[in-house]
């Protein structure tokens, strides 16, 4: 018989790593992505053009069930929140870093974003790694005595990436690569430059390519090409 695979939250304290196995697995859990869009709009055509901005924080959210009644129901019965207090406990400030932990959400190696195309870059992942965003605990089995004994906790994590890591993860090529750019309200071409390049110096490479005689007047809503930078 197949051992069953149980998930986990790994919590990153100052002082080291607590693995926090879940009693149950959970019957679902969701994730959700978005992207910032921008609308550039331009007089006289049927649809505005569309512009990536940047993209939005991941939350993942799971819900995740407790009980201690196998351990008896009466004098004496162990509390659910032996088991519950570890999980809230993430939401609360670490005294040595002044923030809470960072919390990582385990199962197993196929967990969704494992499989990312290669032209996603480095994205792909095996865990979901976050910060807790809030814990909802709902108590719903009572000793007589009062000890809770079930508990269903709502947890929601936000993703947590640092700059570095997400500059490893894209593994951007901009200045080897042609992009096109639809030019913003205020934008020179200085900025365009620094964004696509890394050096601002290099704005005469995108004048010269779009044929920009003046560099100081870009009209918004223009669709640029960023050549290679070679």
């Amino acid at each position: 018989m197949q051992q069953l695979q149980k998930a986990m939250l790994v919590a990153e304290y100052d002082a080291g790593l607590d693995f926090i196995e879940v009693q149950y697995n959970p019957g679902e859990f969701s994730l959700e992505k978005g992207a910032q869009i921008a609308e550039v709009a331009i007089p006289g055509i049927d649809s505005p053009v569309l512009q990536f901005v940047r993209g939005q924080t991941e939350k993942l959210t799971v819900e995740l069930f407790f009980d201690t009644t196998e351990q008896g129901m009466g004098s004496g019965a162990t509390s659910v929140t032996t088991l519950t207090d570890p999980v809230y406990s993430m939401v609360k400030i670490e005294p040595a870093r002044h923030a809470p932990p960072i919390v990582s959400f385990v199962w197993n190696t196929a967990f969704p974003g494992a499989h990312m195309s290669s032209f996603s870059g480095n994205q792909g992942r095996n865990e979901f790694r976050g910060l807790v965003e809030s814990v909802r605990q709902k108590f719903t089995l009572f000793s007589p005595e009062g000890v809770p004994l079930r508990a269903t906790l709502t947890l929601t994590l936000r993703e947590y990436k640092t700059l570095d890591e997400q500059l490893h993860q894209l593994n951007l090529s901009s200045p080897d690569r042609t992009h096109g750019h639809v030019v913003q309200q205020g934008e020179t071409l200085a900025a365009i430059a620094r964004r696509y390049y890394g050096r601002a110096t290099d704005w005469r490479g995108i004048a010269e390519g779009n044929g920009i005689e003046d560099p100081r007047r870009l009209r918004p809503g223009t669709v640029l090409a960023v050549p290679t930078l070679r």
